[in-house]
Formats: structure tokens, sequence, C-alpha cells
């Protein structure tokens, strides 16, 4: 019984869900059913909706293209009519701008170059569309005149507004003595800003669209004269105020420097006026022992015009390398880069030319000097040519870039101031050796000669030079390289020259004492020069010079010296031979002298006294200008001649050789030592 139950059951199970898997087909097919109805009414509409669309479409795209059509019509005569505007503007240019082109650019330069762009516009325009329009050659000639118009206010603002540079300014820009500590950079403002601003203005659009570099000759004519007017004014400052060498500072500077109002115009070490002062010598007694000086006072007053220009030459060449420098930057801002080393070399060719005739005057004048035998011109070129050295680097500098021949002007003129100052010193040497022995010429005291002290007086002036001077005589020497010149090479050098001419000297000096008949005089005029020669050389320094080559010169000068002292002391021997024992008589005491050995006694006597007198008489107008050495002299002749006195009088006290002994006794000792105290001295 129970498994038909549970089949009841089972079969009851299966059909509840039977039935409702039946209810559940029958709501989908009721719901399909609705779904295709739904879908049948969409596509229905569809259908409507698509047909509606095709409809519109082909009722609206015709109207949209005819639309398009007509915006494309309008947008073509906007633009035919914007194009004609602008065409016609352009016959219209020549009538707008007449005006502004006649009033020229002054006062309104960006205005004018607007009117200048309209112009060539138009030109571009006519040559494109229409070349054979006369308009074309109407903006043609309105641009030709408006160039010209620029052209001429580049050169109107240049030439009005270009300047010399003050000479105060100048000389603060180049600062002062060169032992003092470097000047403050002072600004060289050539133009205004505002107008250089133009300048550079019109510059630019010329170069550009003028296809003109017809400015560039301009402006470097208009800036060479500023520039060459600007040192020669300098010049002339320092030649007015040679006198005081003093110059105001310039305002900008003196603002900045409230305590110190006034600046002294810088001088060179080594001054020029040392070399003056030996000039002047050489004026008055040349090295031929003629006298001159007849005209002393106007000679002085063109050594101080040759000093000042000397030292004004020394300021312009420091103020071209200056004003040069300051020209450069000024035209790197106005020429085109690919233009401005030659503008530039051709800006600087006036002055530096003029720089470089007067440095050709100076080595002409100090050859000519040199054909009058006048070796001190040289002197002349010393200090400048040891500025152009100084200055050389910065000279090269500022002419880099320049033509060749620009840049060899100024190695050229040291090379023929070396060339010519070597040659100086050269024949001045020569001339110290070949100085004829005049007998009129000689110093009758036996002082120290001319020759000597004008010989040690150019020695001297080289000892501010020597470097200069080293370097000068090293430029002639063939067999050397220019790396041989080394400081201690040109060092060897000029002390080799130095000697050379001390040589040369003293062999002129041993010639002229020769004309001397006395020798004691030959010998004090020896003595005077060595003595002379020594202690100049030990003074001004020259002994380290000499040394270098010969290291015994101040022993040598010393035993020469020396020499002379004991050849002098040999012309006292006629004196003090009458106080010698030789003939004198020997004698007992209280014996009778006879008459032979009396009058030997009173010959030596005699000849003792007229030789000191006569000696006494003749030396004492010599000179010997040393004071330590002419008490030297004194002392030892005094020792030498007052001892053989004393003794001969001694030995001769008891001889009664006469009845009046004080007619032959005549000096005393101390008398005689009084008399030699008096040599060398012609105001006793």
């Amino acid at each position: 019984m129970v498994p038909t139950e549970d089949a009841s059951a089972r079969k009851r199970e299966i059909e509840e869900k039977l039935q409702q898997e039946q209810e559940t087909l029958a709501f989908i097919r009721e719901n399909l059913e609705k779904s295709d109805q739904l879908t049948n009414g969409m596509v229905s509409i569809l259908s409507s909706f698509e047909s509606r669309l095709m409809q519109l479409e082909n009722a609206i795209i015709p109207v949209h293209k005819q639309t398009e059509n007509l915006q494309r019509l309008q947008d073509n005569v906007d633009k035919t009519l914007s194009c004609m505007d602008h065409v016609i503007s352009y016959y219209h240019v020549a009538k707008d701008t007449d005006r502004i082109i006649r009033e020229g650019p002054t006062g309104r330069l960006d205005e004018y170059l607007a009117c200048i762009a309209k112009i060539q516009k138009a030109v571009e325009y006519f040559q494109d569309n229409n070349p054979d329009s006369p308009e074309l050659n109407t903006v043609k000639g309105r641009l030709e005149k408006g160039k010209e118009l620029l052209e001429a206010e580049f050169r109107s603002l240049l030439t009005r507004y270009s300047k010399p540079v003050p000479p105060i300014l100048i000389l603060d820009a180049i600062g002062g003595d060169e032992e003092l500590e470097a000047a403050e950079d002072v600004l060289l403002e050539h133009l205004p800003q505002a107008v250089l601003h133009d300048i550079i203005c019109i510059g630019g659009w010329l170069v550009e669209y003028g296809r003109n570099q017809d400015f560039m000759t301009v402006y470097f004519q208009i800036r060479s004269s500023q520039l060459d007017r600007s040192i020669k004014g300098l010049k002339e400052h320092l030649r007015k105020n040679s006198a005081t060498s003093g110059a105001l500072y310039s305002p900008a500077v003196q603002a900045k420097r409230k305590d110190t109002p006034t600046k002294k115009v810088p001088k060179r070490p080594g001054t020029i006026r040392k070399a003056q002062n030996l000039l002047k010598q050489y004026s008055q007694h040349g090295l031929d022992g003629k006298k001159g000086g007849s005209n002393l006072a106007p000679l002085e007053g063109r050594d101080e015009a040759l000093d000042a220009e000397m030292d004004a030459y020394i300021h312009c060449i420091s103020a071209f390398v200056k004003l040069a420098q300051s020209e450069y930057a000024l035209l790197c801002e106005v020429i085109p880069e690919h233009h401005q080393k030659k503008t530039f070399d051709s800006l600087i060719q006036e002055a530096l030319d003029n720089l470089m005739l007067e440095g050709d005057n100076i080595v002409g004048a100090a050859r000519r000097a040199i054909l009058r035998h006048d070796y001190s011109a040289v002197l002349t070129i010393f200090p400048i040519l040891r500025h152009l050295k100084i200055n050389k680097a910065d000279f090269d500098a500022t002419l880099q870039g320049t033509a060749a021949g620009t840049k060899n002007k100024l190695p050229a003129l040291i090379a023929s101031m070396e060339s010519i100052g070597a040659k100086a010193l050269e024949e001045f040497a020569d001339s110290i050796k070949n100085d004829p022995d005049k007998e009129y010429n000689m110093p009758k005291d036996g002082t120290v000669h001319e020759l000597t002290s004008n010989a040690i007086l150019f020695l001297q002036q080289l000892l501010d030079f020597h470097e200069t001077a080293g370097a000068m005589l090293a430029s002639q020497e063939s067999t050397s390289t220019s790396s041989s010149y080394t400081s201690d090479f040109n060092k060897r050098l000029l002390s080799t020259y130095i000697c050379k001419v001390l040589g040369n000297l003293q062999l002129n000096l041993l010639s002229k004492s020769k004309v001397y008949e006395d020798s004691a005089l030959s010998a004090i005029f020896l003595h005077n020069n060595y003595n002379y020669i020594l202690k100049s050389l030990e003074k001004s320094e020259l002994i380290q010079l000499v040394t270098v080559t010969q290291r015994r010169a101040e022993s040598s000068y010393r035993e020469l010296i020396e020499q002379q002292i004991h050849v002098y002391q040999r012309s006292w021997i006629k004196v003090t031979e009458h106080l010698t024992e030789r003939n004198l008589p020997s004698f007992q005491p209280g014996a009778k002298l006879k008459d032979k050995e009396r009058q030997v006694i009173k010959d030596k006597f005699k000849g003792f006294n007229e030789g000191l007198e006569e000696i006494c008489k003749i030396q004492k107008g010599w000179a010997v200008p040393d004071k330590e050495q002419r008490n030297f002299i004194r002392r030892a002749q005094r020792t030498v001649v007052s001892d053989a006195y004393a003794a001969f009088l001694r030995r001769c006290a008891d001889l009664p050789f006469t009845k009046n002994p004080d007619k032959y006794r005549k000096y005393r000792p101390e008398e005689v030592e009084e008399m030699i105290d008096r040599l060398f001295d012609t105001s006793a």
C-alpha cells in the first residue's frame, strides 16, 4: 500500500508542475503576441519617419546648396572689395605721404619710417602687378627721396652731435702717472642716447631696406674727424698748460672727487726734462770742445717747447688707444658686424697716420741731430719709445682685425726709433773716443773735462731707461734671435756699451793729458777725471750696470786714482831733494865749516825755499774739486814735506853756516804746512 500512495503523490506533483508550465507558456505566448504587435507598430512608425525624412532631405538640400553658394558669393564680393580698397590705397600712397616725406624725418623718425614702409610696399606692388604704370615711377621717386632724406638725417645727426672729447675728460680716462694706482673707468659718451637710437635705426633701415652702404663712409669720415680733433685738442691743451702742468677735472669726475678739485697733467717716469737739461749741456759745450751758448735764453725756450711736445706726444699715444677703443664700441652699435672691422680701419686712419707722422718727425729730427754730431738727441726718443712699447699690447688689441698695413705702423715706428737710437748710442761712443785733443780746450787748472762730465751725464740718463736702451742695442744684434732678447741679455748689452764708453773716455783722457807740459798737472787732470767718473758711477748707481760685465771696475778706478796721486807726489821731489843729506858736509860739534861747505848748506836752503814758493804758487791755481781727495792729497804731501823739512832744520840747527840764519831759515815747519794747505785753492 505504501508504494501506491507514493506514486499518486508523485503524479499529483508532476501534474501541478505541468499545469504551472502550461500557464507560463500561455503567458509567454500572450506577451510574444503583444511584442509582435508593438514591433509591427514601431516598424510602421519608422517607415513613416524614414519616408518623411527623405521628403525633408529632398526639400532642404537644394536650399542649403543655394545658400552656401550665396554665402561664397558674398565672401568673394567682400574680399574683392577689400582687395580693391588695398590696391586703391597704393595709388594714394604718394599723395598721403607727400607732406611727411617733404618735411623730413627730423623729430619724428618713427612716423617717417612708417611712411617709408608704406611707400616701399607700394613699389613692390606696382613692380609685381603693373610694372609699366606711371604710379610705379612716382612711388619709386618718393622712395628715393625718402632714402636721401634719411641719409641726410644720418649725416646731420652725426655732424650736429659729434663733438671732440674734452681734453680734461681724456686725461681722466687715460689715468695719471703710471706709478700711481689705476684711475677709475671714465665713460666717454660720444653721442646723446636718444640721438644714438635714431642713428642706429636709420643705419639699420639703410642696410636692410635701403640697400645702401654709403652711410658707413659718412659715419667713418665724421667720426674720424672727431677722433683726430680730440687728440689735437688734447695736444693743444697740454701745450697751454705745460708751464703749470695743471688742469681741472671734468665735471663728471669732479663730483666723485670732491676732495681733489684740481688734477695735474700726468707725467711719465723718467721725465724728458732730464734729457733736455742734458741737451742744453751739449749745446753749450759740444763734444768737440767749442763753446756755444751765446743764444742760451732762446735755447731754453726751445728746450721747454720740445719738452712739452714730447710729453704731449706720449699722452696722445695713450689717448689714441682709449679713444679708439671707445669709438669701436660705438661703431659696433651702428655698423653691421661684417663691416665693422673695415669701417673701424678707415675711421682711425687719419688720427693714426698723424701720430705715426709725428713719430717719424721725431725720428727725423734725431737723425738730423746725429748728422750734426749731437748724439744727445737720442734722449728725446727714450721716453717715447718706452711708452710705445708699454702700450703696444693695447695697440695690438685695439687694432685687431684691421688691415696688415694698419697693424704694422706702430711696430715700424718702434723699429725705426730703435734703429736711430742704437745708431746714436754707437756714434756717441765713437765720438768719445775720437774727441780731438785741443790745447785751448783743456782746463788750465786740471779740473774735470767737459767731455767727462757730458759723457757721464749722458750715461746717467740711461739709468731711467735701461730696459729701453738695452732692447735698443739688442735690436741691432744680427747674431741673436728675438727669443734671446731677454731682460738679462739686454742688461749685459747695455753694461757692455757703458763699459765701452768709459773705456773710450779713459783712452781719450789719457791722450788729452799729454797736452799738459807739466806732468804733475797732467796727473791732477787724470786724477780729477777718474775720481769724477768713479764718484758719478757710485752716486748714480751706474756702477751696478758696469759690474755686470766688469766686476773689478770700481777697484780699477781706485787704482788709477792712486797711481795718479803717486805721479803728482813725484813733482815735489825737486823740493824735498834739497832736504836730503846728499852733499851735506859732515862736521864735528864746535868745528868750523869751510866756505864750500857753508855754501852747500846755503844752496840747499835756497833751493828748498825757492822750490817751495814756486810749486805752491803754481799749484795753488790748480783744482781738485773733490774735497775729500783734496784734503787727502794735501795731508799726505804736508806730512812728507813737513817731516823732511823739520828733520833738515834739526840737522842744520847747530851748523854755523851763516851769520844771518833767518835769511835762509825762511819758513818754520808750521808755515810750510800752511802753504801746502793752501794748494788747489784759487781763493787763498
